[in-house]
């Protein structure tokens, strides 16, 4: 008893204490109000400081942006009299329809794309012979497996023969679709899997129930058909109009899957109600001005940077290859904000318009992202989704810990990224890779930066990595590229 007293004393106190200092603090207020020489002065923070909860910086964000037009208009400016005009359409078209390809015009980038369909199609068939019992599991999955792999390997085997036929542009879309068929493949052979193993889960289980029903009380089921509420039957009502595996495995269901702006194969997609015709137009018009505006950028802008920084480079002349790579992060990210604006929300939901694909959401808000981890799990959400669905659940399921599933998952990334970099460029080299897997350490050293320092520093690591990754890791392969094909004979 007396302890508690005691306790409610203190805190009687406590509060007293409070409350007393706010009466001085008030009463303060009150008698220097009536003071002679009329105060203007309180306790207050300057507007930089932290603890002024000040946030309306909106003037400085407007400075911002007029900053950067001013400095992107003056580098525009001193571009065009170092080089001149070189923006070239007609040359791009010829470029991107395979048109300078080889010299007896075969089109081989055209032919490989129009192949692709081949293995898709076989993916089909292998999972109809699955379904109707013609293939047993484990030669179905073993075929699918092969087919896959086939996918994959199959650009780099042509460039490796034919290389010389193929303009970088027509090989680097080429290994870029392909690989995209590889990961909706894989997701289409995954996905049926589960649903066959989830169809026989089911067949069992209703075997086990008839079993245990020898004598049934028919009275006893009936009423319990009476008792199901109405939210049930809605849903009972719903499911009968949702595709039921093996009804999918149609040519129609897989090629709306391969042209959907998903890489995680569903039965039943959400679809929208309608086409909006004035968005899918708002679409179209970014989709043909974005491609014109990145390409326009790479003509004037990039190339001439890049060509430049390979001496200083060759030279490991720090200083200069320090210049190079600032010079060269401008235009770089740039391009990079462009290319990601433009696929990811113009091209994407053109698609999904078109296809009335309701899930839209292919990425979340990466810009705001306080560590690398967070960056990775945001920007790219197709993806995001695939390596999660896919890889990293299967993963932990089988009893490997998360670390661990993490890791395969950017070892993954980090061998994708160097396949769509190596084997156009025709030359294997490990610096995509070497920087994909940078990303999980990186991640550990800004999540620390965001506990100790705050959550902006966190975000600052995130766009440097951004800023100067990038054209660094674009340096070193021009590097290598040029020293192989564009040195001069000795």
């Amino acid at each position: 008893m007396t302890s508690d007293a005691e306790d409610n004393s203190l805190r009687f106190r406590r509060a007293q204490s409070v409350t007393r200092a706010e009466e001085i603090t008030e009463q303060e207020k009150r008698v220097r109000k009536l003071q002679l020489d009329k105060p203007v002065h309180k306790p207050r923070d300057s507007l930089f400081t932290w603890s002024s909860e000040f946030a309306d910086f909106t003037g400085l964000v407007n400075w911002g942006f007029l900053m950067l037009t001013i400095g992107g208009v003056r580098l525009f400016l001193e571009n065009l009299l170092k080089y001149g005009f070189r923006v070239n359409p007609i040359e791009w078209i010829i470029v991107l329809t395979g048109y300078n390809e080889g010299d007896n015009r075969h089109y081989p980038s055209v032919v490989l794309l129009i192949f692709s369909v081949v293995p898709a199609v076989v993916s089909l068939l292998i999972e109809k012979g699955i379904a109707v019992g013609i293939l047993s599991e484990n030669i179905g999955q073993t075929l699918q497996m092969s087919n896959i792999l086939f996918v994959i390997t199959l650009p780099v085997a042509v460039l490796h023969f034919k290389g010389t036929e193929f303009s970088f542009v027509g090989a680097t879309t080429v290994c870029f679709i392909y690989l995209i068929l590889f990961l909706k493949l894989w997701s289409y052979a995954q996905t049926n899997h589960w649903c066959r193993n989830g169809a026989k889960g089911k067949k069992s289980n209703n075997k086990l129930r008839r079993q245990s029903l020898s004598a049934p009380n028919w009275n006893k089921l009936n009423s319990a058909e009476h008792e199901q509420t109405e939210e049930e039957k809605s849903d009972n009502a719903a499911a009968a109009g949702l595709v039921k595996y093996p009804d999918n495995l149609k040519l129609r269901d897989l090629f709306y899957f391969l042209l959907a702006p998903t890489l995680c194969y569903e039965l039943n997609f959400p679809r929208t109600a309608r086409i909006r015709k004035r968005f899918l137009l708002k679409r179209l018009v970014e989709v043909v001005f974005g491609v014109n505006l990145i390409m326009a950028l790479f003509q004037q802008w990039m190339i001439p940077s890049v060509t430049n920084s390979v001496d200083p480079f060759s030279r490991m002349e720090p200083i200069k290859i320090t210049e190079r790579l600032l010079k060269l992060a401008v235009p770089n990210h740039l391009i990079w904000l462009c290319f990601f604006y433009l696929t990811f929300h113009s091209f994407l939901n053109l698609m999904g318009e078109l296809l009335q694909f309701a899930d839209r959401k292919f990425y979340g808000d990466w810009w705001n992202a306080n560590n690398i981890s967070v960056f990775w799990s945001s920007w790219n959400l197709p993806v995001h989704m695939w390596a999660v669905r896919h890889v990293y659940i299967p993963i932990t399921v089988k009893g490997y810990s998360k670390f661990v599933a993490g890791l395969v998952v950017f070892a993954i990334s980090a061998l994708f990224h160097e396949y769509l970099v190596s084997v156009p460029l025709q030359m294997f080299r490990i610096w995509a890779f070497l920087g994909m897997m940078a990303q999980p350490p990186l991640g550990v050293l800004s999540r620390a930066a965001q506990r100790r320092l705050g959550a902006r520093w966190g975000n600052l690591i995130v766009w440097s990595a951004l800023i100067l990754g990038q054209p660094l890791a674009l340096m070193m392969y021009y590097h290598d590229y040029a020293l192989a094909h564009l040195a001069p004979a000795p």
